[in-house]
C-alpha cells in the first residue's frame, strides 16, 4: 500500500474518532456556571461544600440542578443545590451542561 493511500486512511479514521467524540456530551464539554441561573449538572457526580474547597455536606449527580448565586472563588461558585440537598452551598465551577 503507498504512502499516500495509508495517509489518507489513517485521516479518515481520525476524523471519524474525532466526530464521534464531539456528538457525545463529556466533561471537555462542560461550562462554567453562569450567575442567576439554575444550570443542570453535566459531572457525574459534584460535591457540595461548606465553603472553597471546605467540608462535603452532599452530592449532586448528573442531571440535578444547581442555582447559581456567585460569587466565584478558587474554581468554586456559591449557590443553592436543589433535590435531596436543597441548601445553599459551594460546588466546583465547571461542571454545568
Amino acid at each position: 500500500m503507498s504512502i499516500a493511500r495509508r495517509t489518507a486512511r489513517t485521516a479518515v479514521a481520525a476524523g471519524l474518532v474525532a466526530t464521534a467524540l464531539l456528538a457525545t456530551p463529556t466533561a471537555a464539554q462542560a461550562a462554567y456556571g453562569t450567575i442567576g441561573e439554575r444550570e443542570t449538572v453535566c459531572a457525574q457526580s459534584l460535591y457540595v461544600r461548606t465553603s472553597p474547597g471546605g467540608a462535603w455536606m452532599g452530592t449532586l449527580y448528573y442531571g440535578q440542578t444547581f442555582l447559581v448565586e456567585g460569587p466565584r472563588s478558587s474554581g468554586y461558585i456559591y449557590g443553592f443545590a436543589y433535590g435531596h440537598i436543597n441548601r445553599h452551598g459551594w460546588v466546583q465551577d465547571g461542571w454545568f451542561c
